[in-house]
């Protein structure tokens, strides 16, 4: 399930972490979904490009660009506190009779410090009711 990539690249999500940690100010907490040299080699490269991530007031929250907002607010969710959120959007089309309320609760073992040492485990979703799978065709 989880691979070794010691010493294959960069650690975009460590980096994150650790300038969170240690330069909440920095403009430049950045995590990208582009490896531009695989970008031949994929059907369809990501939509969501990238996540800046800002601190305010001790508080941390991602602003990054979206097409699939539903997926990148639940990406949010997952990974950061509570705040409100800054989208940048170019060229998306919303239906909002697709667009699902849910009240999600998401637990994380709060034993666990390391972003390393998390397993499937450690995190229990409570309250989420799948909407039925919405049928596209993928544009390529």
């Amino acid at each position: 399930m989880h691979a070794d990539y010691t010493g294959q690249g960069f650690d975009q999500l460590l980096d994150v972490i650790v300038k969170i940690k240690n330069n909440p100010n920095d403009r430049r907490i950045i995590l990208s979904a582009w490896n531009p040299s695989d970008l031949k080699l994929m059907a369809l490269p990501p939509c969501h490009m990238f996540a800046q991530f800002y601190v305010a007031n001790g508080n941390y929250h991602a602003k990054c660009d979206f097409i699939h907002v539903l997926v990148i607010l639940m990406s949010i969710a997952l990974m950061l506190g509570p705040y409100k959120s800054s989208f940048r959007n170019c060229q998306s089309l919303f239906q909002l009779s697709l667009i699902i309320h849910l009240k999600i609760i998401l637990k994380i073992n709060p034993e666990k410090k390391n972003i390393d040492s998390f397993v499937s485990s450690d995190f229990e979703l409570i309250g989420y009711d799948p909407h039925k799978k919405i049928e596209m065709k993928m544009a390529v």
